[in-house]
């Protein structure tokens, strides 16, 4: 059984979870659909009613949904508190502002014999949601409040380490009056995702995960002619400038690459400051890495998490190593770690050369890589030497030209003096190897729909 609750803190598994029969697919199909053809004619107001109950219960129970998260996958308590708010935040962005998002818009025609033109957007039908484990909530919040507002229902399969998660957000959009069949998790197999997929009452899929992951699924959804989105992979930059604020610019550092552990796809992975700045910018940073606290999660005390699983733990170590076989130079910093539980000891990679493998890596975990940049010319082309696109970073004192240097990142998202944000009305989503299609905002609510063109021209009009 794939599906279980091991404690990454503790090894402890404390539930299992069987796969989903064949046949539990094809119910949980059919009553997706069955869901849908009447959840598509429902109001505005009645969709903003339910993303808005949703958004109420987990503000009002926020604690207890926290605690599976640091139960599950090892998230510390204030980063689990903090990620419950944000997804109450992003059912409440759709609440509000769903209808404005999909109203109809009228089209500026040349001619007046081409009629009155406006384009509505229409759900498509059932959709196909595959999400991580790193963010057990928000990664269901992100694709199913814009979703199910636009009129869609959605099936899930989440990670296999977070299966209490997934069943509690059934449960919380039951509680808030989704009509039975909109939203179902699903334990399936990778054989029966296909399945899925190739159902024609399935109209699309969504996955956040890796590339590997990705390419299988884009692959599937490709042969069965379904709309996909891909939120994959990040090896985000964090660019320092010579003028930067350094002692503050070295705390996001900090923060950037080791927040939930180290295990985010928009983390600041790859340090790169100039080189009249380097040996300041290494020494704050070393001493900030140093003053982490790696121990039990749920202990306010605590500042580094454990990795999500003993694997994830051993993946990273084993990654470390094959760096170093390539001529990277390793430090580990700061205090030992805990011999128990999925800890990694937060490490510094120096001296990552082009001809290293590791440099085109992503380290998902404690893992920070430092690059010595000639000037900011050269900052921004080692910047863009990764094959992945989707965050990063620019920190100087003179905001205007951090701009500036921020257009030249070829990146989906680039922050000037902040080392990533996520929020319910900023858009997500990268380039490249990092995936392709947007998440929240209008953008996100209009993937899974039909930009459907009407046209009422006078039947009179000239062909």
């Amino acid at each position: 059984m794939a599906y279980e609750t091991r404690n990454p803190y503790t090894d402890e598994v404390l539930k299992r979870f069987p796969d989903a029969t064949d046949a539990e697919v094809q119910t949980a199909i059919d009553h997706a659909h069955r869901a849908f053809l009447a959840w598509k004619d429902a109001s505005f107001a009645a969709r903003a009613k339910v993303m808005q109950s949703a958004a109420d219960i987990l503000r009002r129970e926020r604690a207890s949904y926290a605690k599976l998260l640091t139960l599950e996958m090892g998230k510390l308590a204030s980063e689990a508190e903090a990620e419950v708010e944000l997804s109450a935040a992003i059912f409440e962005y759709y609440a509000t502002n769903a209808e404005r998002l999909l109203a109809p818009e009228a089209l500026p025609v040349a001619h007046p014999d081409e009629g009155e033109a406006t384009l509505v957007c229409e759900p498509l039908g059932v959709l196909l949601a595959i999400e991580p484990w790193n963010f057990p909530y928000y990664q269901i919040a992100r694709i199913i409040a814009p979703q199910l507002s636009a009129g869609n229902t959605m099936l899930l399969k989440h990670a296999s380490n977070v299966p209490q998660s997934a069943q509690a957000f059934e449960k919380l959009m039951r509680d808030a009056g989704l009509p039975d069949g909109a939203f179902q998790n699903l334990f399936a197999t990778r054989s029966q995702i296909e399945t899925i997929l190739n159902d024609p009452r399935v109209q699309g899929v969504a996955l956040t995960g890796s590339e590997g992951a990705g390419a299988v699924i884009a692959a599937q959804a490709g042969k069965a002619l379904k709309k996909s989105t891909m939120e994959l992979g990040g090896a985000d930059a964090f660019v320092v400038l010579a003028d930067a604020d350094m002692a503050k610019t070295a705390k996001w550092g900090v923060f950037g690459r080791h927040w939930n552990g180290g295990q985010v796809c928009v983390s600041s992975k790859r340090m790169i400051v100039v080189d009249e700045v380097y040996d300041d910018f290494l020494k704050r940073y070393t001493k900030g890495v140093a003053e982490l606290r790696a121990g039990d999660p749920s202990d306010p005390a605590t500042t580094l998490a454990p990795l999500s699983s003993q694997g994830a733990a051993d993946e990273i170590k084993d990654k470390i190593r094959q760096a170093v076989a390539h001529g990277a130079t390793a430090t580990e910093v700061g205090p030992s770690v805990p011999n128990q539980g999925a800890f990694v000891q937060p490490t510094i990679l120096t001296d990552v050369g082009e001809d290293n493998p590791a440099r085109y890596w992503e380290f998902f975990g404690p893992v920070s890589m430092l690059f010595r940049a000639k000037d900011e010319a050269d900052a921004v082309r080692i910047a863009n030497d990764s094959p992945f696109g989707l965050g990063g970073s620019v920190f100087t004192s003179d905001t205007k030209h951090g701009a500036e240097v921020a257009k030249k990142i070829s990146t989906g998202m680039v922050f000037v003096n902040h080392p990533t944000m996520v929020k319910a009305d900023l858009p997500f989503g990268g380039v490249r190897r990092s995936g392709y299609g947007r998440e929240l905002l209008g953008l996100g609510i209009k993937e899974f729909v039909n930009h459907k063109l009407i046209n009422v021209v006078d039947i009179d009009a000239p062909f």
